[in-house]
């Protein structure tokens, strides 16, 4: 339904996108993660048609939408926007803001698709309202019901939470993916916080410095990263020096670990580094279990309180140090030494 190919941008001279490409299928949720000024709002501008693109094309629906010297008006893409602000038209009420791009229907199937798209997003009876009598989810959910109204064949969300609490940040983004799998809409959201992203994406681009570092899904993204720069950038973790054995596996502080997978090997066994290679094997929080009953003994350096949990870094007896996310019943004291065991599905191990 859409497909970004090898596109560049630049401003001036700024190279703001470099060969940039990724595609999405029909009814697929994608979204570009990144921090602020890595080339995640450039491309969602450029699929809109709010910016002419230096090289590459953009295709929607297998229509050639923008390349160099041509390129379709926005207005033409049928492309629905979710802005940051909502932009809702302040002397509308609700329904006649979610009715604004339905002016090409008869006014019985226009009143039925907007009564449609106030059930689907829960507004049914706020459709009176105005955009200064709502909450912010509430015009949150008023703008998306407004981009789908038309049945776009692409929505583009750019940074739809961003002004919202945590809490509800997160409750809206779970609803959000909802709606959209029930309306079985091809969706693509920037964003620089990988919550939401993980939340409401079926795959996620991860931007650094106009370049994408890795698209793939958000558990792959998390337990099988491409590069040192996507591991450091998803989640937590630690890089544990490790040296790889005859046998393929790596000899850590932790001891052995094995069903190794490397970027170099194209996710083969470490044996194809050859003995003796230095590696620094990824560890998330997730990998280092506490167990009073555990082969391994490290001491509480720091602990965060997290509710259901504690997030631990603990210090091994070489001076190496983990993370480990333990329930929270669990309250060990600053310089305590407590038992662990390891449950690493997923071992990562980058050269050196």
């Amino acid at each position: 339904m859409l497909a970004f190919e090898n596109v560049a941008q630049s401003y001036g001279r700024k190279l703001v996108l470099r060969d940039v490409s990724f595609h999405l299928r029909p009814g697929e949720i994608g979204c570009l993660l990144g921090s602020s000024g890595c080339g995640k709002t450039t491309a969602l501008r450029l699929i809109a048609g709010f910016e002419r693109l230096a090289a590459g094309a953009i295709r929607i629906g297998g229509t050639c939408v923008a390349r160099p010297g041509s390129q379709l008006e926005p207005e033409e893409r049928h492309v629905g926007l979710v802005f940051q602000d909502y932009a809702l038209f302040p002397h509308l009420d609700v329904a006649a803001n979610i009715a604004f791009g339905l002016q090409r229907l008869a006014g019985v199937e226009r009143e039925r698709r907007t009564a449609e798209m106030l059930e689907l997003v829960g507004m049914t009876g706020e459709a009176r309202r105005y955009p200064h009598e709502l909450s912010g989810g509430q015009q949150q959910r008023v703008a998306l019901a407004r981009a789908l109204a038309p049945r776009p064949r692409l929505l583009l969300l750019d940074e739809p939470f961003s002004n919202l609490d945590v809490e509800l940040r997160e409750k809206l983004s779970i609803e959000v993916r909802d709606i959209l799998k029930h309306e079985g809409m091809t969706a693509l959201l920037v964003t620089h916080d990988q919550h939401e992203a993980f939340a409401i994406a079926d795959v996620v681009g991860i931007m650094g410095e106009g370049e994408i570092l890795q698209w793939d899904s958000p558990y792959d993204l998390y337990h099988r990263p491409r590069s040192r720069r996507v591991a450091e950038f998803v989640g937590e973790g630690v890089l544990l020096p490790g040296k790889v054995c005859a046998d393929g596996r790596v000899e850590t502080a932790l001891g052995l670990l094995d069903g190794v997978l490397t970027t170099e090997c194209d996710g083969g066994s470490c044996a194809l580094l050859g003995e003796g290679t230095s590696v620094e094997v990824l560890l998330r929080p997730d990998d280092i279990v506490h167990d009073d009953a555990g082969p391994l003994v490290a001491m509480v350096e720091r602990k965060a309180f997290r509710g259901a949990e504690f997030l631990y870094v603990l210090r091994l007896a070489g001076g190496e140090r983990v993370l480990s996310l333990v329930p929270s019943h669990h309250d060990h004291a600053l310089g305590e030494r407590i038992g662990l065991r390891l449950d690493v599905g997923h071992v990562v191990a980058f050269r050196v």
